[in-house]
């Protein structure tokens, strides 16, 4: 969930409400009993749940192959059932505490329907749509060039960066100039 909240957020600009209140967070089974993804299900039946999870639950399974720190993962960590794995050869003094668990499942369906079966699919799909990327990277890199939030007045020269950037694909060093060059950013 934090994860698909942060890449709605950042890379995409569409920002998700918070929950609401008296729901519970979901805190993952480090038994390995249950999956995110099976928890998820059952907090989903809840429709004032399910309104934000249909757009925040697909980027999050996108990157489930991911472990907490970015390591490639293909199967969770269960301390409970399975094969022990091997200690690191590196480290012998460190035996590893956990056993292999569940695969990882990270494949979904986008809120628009778009099916995706891990991570390099689900990219496919995002940059289907770069203007919308490319938009939000304009709003967060002249956010921290202003040292301001945009506002309403600030959407013009936000467009207008973007349909300039597109004839040569989006490109960050031509954003750069563009932000540094823009009027927002020269004037006090």
């Amino acid at each position: 969930v934090l994860r698909g909240v942060w890449l709605l957020d950042n890379l995409l600009g569409n920002p998700s409400p918070p929950p609401p209140k008296g729901v519970p967070a979901i805190e993952p089974d480090i038994r390995g009993a249950t999956t995110i993804r099976e928890q998820l299900d059952r907090h989903r039946d809840v429709e004032s749940c399910a309104r934000c999870h249909r757009q925040i639950d697909p980027p999050g399974f996108a990157l489930e192959s991911f472990d907490v720190i970015g390591g490639w993962r293909g199967n969770y960590r269960s301390l409970g059932s399975g094969d022990w794995l091997d200690g690191d050869p590196r480290y012998p003094h460190r035996p590893i505490q956990y056993r292999k668990g569940l695969e990882v499942d990270s494949s979904g369906q986008t809120a628009a329907g778009d099916d995706f079966h891990d991570i390099r699919d689900y990219k496919r799909l995002l940059l289907a749509d770069t203007e919308a990327v490319a938009r939000c990277l304009t709003e967060k890199l002249l956010t921290y060039a202003l040292g301001r939030g945009l506002g309403f007045s600030d959407r013009p020269e936000v467009e207008s960066m973007v349909a300039k950037l597109k004839p040569g694909g989006y490109g960050l060093r031509s954003l750069v100039h563009e932000i540094v060059q823009s009027e927002a950013f020269r004037s006090p």
